[in-house]
């Protein structure tokens, strides 16, 4: 009989840790601007730093938060990435 209660009190405590869990994922959710995105898939990815940030997605972050100007990725002026992060950013 101890092994059925042990077994009923250890299901009851994870079915209400998985709740309290499930309830906290939903009020703390982070909302993430979904132009973040649209700008890591036309930067390159080399990730060299030469902008000044920490990869591309801290470039690309600073460009939505309006702290980094649009031509600082050298690697990408070869294909217009500036007029491409002007083009998301006017959406």
């Amino acid at each position: 009989m101890v092994v059925f209660y042990s077994t009923l009190v250890l299901s009851v405590i994870g079915l209400a840790a998985g709740l309290f869990l499930a309830y906290s994922a939903e009020v703390f959710k982070v909302q993430e601007d979904p132009r973040l995105k649209k700008l890591l898939e036309i930067l390159p990815g080399v990730n060299c730093g030469a902008c000044g940030y920490p990869g591309c997605e801290g470039y690309a972050k600073a460009v939505l938060k309006g702290e980094a100007p649009t031509d600082r990725c050298l690697p990408g002026k070869k294909s217009n990435v500036e007029e491409k992060i002007k083009s998301i950013l006017s959406e």
